[in-house]
């Protein structure tokens, strides 16, 4: 089942980044090393009028991966994929190699 989401308004489709939990020679991380909330953009909305009527584009674009709340957001499910909606404004940064 193929469907695309595209989120209304100010919203942000979100597949978070899962760390991995062992090293490539086998050694298992502890869970508080890999402790950053991140993930990827998938979808963006087109963003939020103001009071005179001019659109507010959204501050993130599709593939920018970003620094995520702890709590909030929610859940969707798209198929066996698991996904988060936030606001644009709930969106902590963006992250750069």
């Amino acid at each position: 089942m193929a469907k695309r989401l595209i989120p209304l308004f100010n919203r942000v489709l979100v597949e978070k980044i899962v760390p991995p939990s062992k090293t490539n020679a086998g050694i298992l991380l502890p869970e508080k090393s890999n402790k950053l909330n991140s993930g990827k953009v998938i979808a963006t909305g087109p963003g939020i009028h103001n009071n005179n009527g001019k659109l507010i584009p959204v501050s993130v674009k599709e593939g920018d991966t970003v620094l995520l709340p702890e709590y909030g957001g929610s859940e969707v499910k798209l198929g066996d994929k698991e996904y988060h909606l936030y606001r644009d404004d709930d969106i902590l940064g963006l992250l750069h190699d």
